[in-house]
Protein backbone atom coordinates (compact mmCIF):
# COMPACT_ATOMS: atom_id res chain seq x y z
CA UNK A 1 0.00 0.00 0.00
CA UNK A 2 1.17 3.15 -1.16
CA UNK A 3 0.88 6.39 1.28
CA UNK A 4 0.37 9.84 -0.62
CA UNK A 5 2.31 12.72 0.58
CA UNK A 6 -0.68 14.85 0.48
CA UNK A 7 -2.55 12.68 2.88
CA UNK A 8 0.47 11.62 4.94
CA UNK A 9 0.40 15.74 5.47
CA UNK A 10 -3.01 16.20 6.48
CA UNK A 11 -3.13 13.37 9.03
CA UNK A 12 -0.20 14.98 10.62
CA UNK A 13 -1.79 18.34 10.68
CA UNK A 14 -4.89 17.04 11.90
CA UNK A 15 -3.00 15.54 14.29
CA UNK A 16 -0.95 18.84 15.95
CA UNK A 17 -4.33 20.51 15.47
CA UNK A 18 -5.77 18.40 17.69
CA UNK A 19 -2.98 17.67 20.16
CA UNK A 20 -1.61 21.22 20.74
CA UNK A 21 -4.57 22.95 21.75
CA UNK A 22 -4.52 19.98 25.03
CA UNK A 23 -1.01 19.88 25.40
CA UNK A 24 -0.05 23.25 25.65
CA UNK A 25 -2.50 24.51 28.00
CA UNK A 26 -1.74 21.36 30.15
CA UNK A 27 2.31 22.11 30.13
CA UNK A 28 1.60 25.43 30.84
CA UNK A 29 -0.68 25.76 33.48
CA UNK A 30 0.96 22.78 35.21
CA UNK A 31 3.78 24.86 36.64
CA UNK A 32 1.13 27.74 37.46
CA UNK A 33 -0.46 27.44 41.10
CA UNK A 34 -3.98 28.35 40.12
CA UNK A 35 -5.76 30.54 42.89
CA UNK A 36 -8.67 28.46 44.90
CA UNK A 37 -11.44 30.48 43.46
CA UNK A 38 -10.50 29.77 39.79
CA UNK A 39 -9.89 25.90 40.94
CA UNK A 40 -13.54 25.97 42.08
CA UNK A 41 -14.88 27.68 38.64
CA UNK A 42 -13.23 25.15 36.51
CA UNK A 43 -14.24 22.38 38.44
CA UNK A 44 -18.43 22.91 37.01
CA UNK A 45 -16.73 23.87 33.76
CA UNK A 46 -17.81 20.19 32.35
CA UNK A 47 -20.53 19.52 33.92
CA UNK A 48 -21.94 23.11 32.15
CA UNK A 49 -20.78 21.82 29.45
CA UNK A 50 -22.52 18.50 29.26
CA UNK A 51 -25.64 20.28 30.76
CA UNK A 52 -25.74 22.62 27.75
CA UNK A 53 -25.16 19.88 25.11
CA UNK A 54 -27.88 17.53 26.35
CA UNK A 55 -30.33 20.23 26.84
CA UNK A 56 -29.53 21.70 23.36
CA UNK A 57 -29.82 17.98 21.88
CA UNK A 58 -33.36 17.61 24.09
CA UNK A 59 -35.08 20.93 23.04
CA UNK A 60 -33.61 21.68 19.82
CA UNK A 61 -32.98 18.20 18.03
CA UNK A 62 -33.42 19.23 14.48
CA UNK A 63 -32.32 23.20 15.47
CA UNK A 64 -35.61 24.37 15.98
CA UNK A 65 -37.80 23.91 19.12
CA UNK A 66 -39.75 20.65 19.74
CA UNK A 67 -42.65 20.25 21.41
CA UNK A 68 -43.58 18.48 24.58
CA UNK A 69 -46.27 16.23 23.06
CA UNK A 70 -43.68 14.24 20.29
CA UNK A 71 -40.22 14.83 22.50
CA UNK A 72 -39.53 11.17 23.36
CA UNK A 73 -35.62 12.00 23.71
CA UNK A 74 -37.33 14.50 26.90
CA UNK A 75 -39.75 11.87 28.09
CA UNK A 76 -36.85 9.49 28.44
CA UNK A 77 -34.36 12.44 29.97
CA UNK A 78 -36.28 11.97 33.00
CA UNK A 79 -36.20 8.60 34.38
CA UNK A 80 -32.62 9.22 33.18
CA UNK A 81 -31.69 11.69 35.29
CA UNK A 82 -33.24 10.58 38.57
CA UNK A 83 -31.71 7.54 37.99
CA UNK A 84 -28.36 9.17 37.95
CA UNK A 85 -28.98 11.10 41.02
CA UNK A 86 -29.70 7.75 42.90
CA UNK A 87 -27.06 5.60 41.49
CA UNK A 88 -24.40 7.74 40.35
CA UNK A 89 -24.12 4.87 37.93
CA UNK A 90 -23.31 5.60 34.12
CA UNK A 91 -24.12 2.38 33.46
CA UNK A 92 -27.42 2.17 35.10
CA UNK A 93 -28.31 5.62 33.37
CA UNK A 94 -27.41 4.76 30.05
CA UNK A 95 -29.22 1.50 30.91
CA UNK A 96 -32.22 3.09 31.54
CA UNK A 97 -31.94 5.19 29.30
CA UNK A 98 -32.35 2.61 26.23
CA UNK A 99 -34.81 0.73 27.58
CA UNK A 100 -37.34 3.90 28.47
CA UNK A 101 -36.34 4.83 24.59
CA UNK A 102 -37.16 1.50 23.63
CA UNK A 103 -40.29 1.15 25.14
CA UNK A 104 -41.41 4.67 24.26
CA UNK A 105 -40.61 3.66 20.77
CA UNK A 106 -42.80 0.56 21.02
CA UNK A 107 -46.16 2.47 22.14
CA UNK A 108 -46.11 5.39 20.32
CA UNK A 109 -44.03 4.22 16.78
CA UNK A 110 -43.86 6.99 14.46
CA UNK A 111 -43.20 9.54 16.57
Amino acid sequence: MEVRGDVLLAIVGASLVTLLPRVVPLMLLSRLSLPQWLTRWLHYVPVSVMAALVGQALFFPEGEAVGLSGNLALYTAVPSFLVAIKTRSILATVSTGIVVLMLLRLLFPGT
